[in-house]
């Protein structure tokens, strides 16, 4: 069973945004620290990393499948 597109989307959209994991059902793991690193679509997900903090320059992409998408978790918050 594939991931509904509006699921990724609700953590994508949420006030405030919440960093979160991807876990594919290979084991790999995408971290999502902005909603600009991540682009939904109807059956496919396109993951964004940065040379910098600027979500503005993309360093490189990567297109995921959502019916390979295992789980999303948030990420736990620093210690400070």
């Amino acid at each position: 069973m594939s991931m509904p597109p509006q699921e990724v989307l609700n953590y994508v959209r949420a006030e405030p945004f919440r960093p979160f994991r991807i876990r594919m059902t290979s084991g790999r793991t995408f971290e999502i620290r902005h909603p600009e690193m991540v682009r939904v679509g109807a059956d496919s997900l396109i993951l964004f990393t940065w040379v910098s903090n600027n979500p503005d320059i993309y360093d490189r992409w990567e297109t995921v499948s959502l019916s390979l998408v295992e789980s999303l978790t948030p990420l736990e918050a620093k210690a400070s």
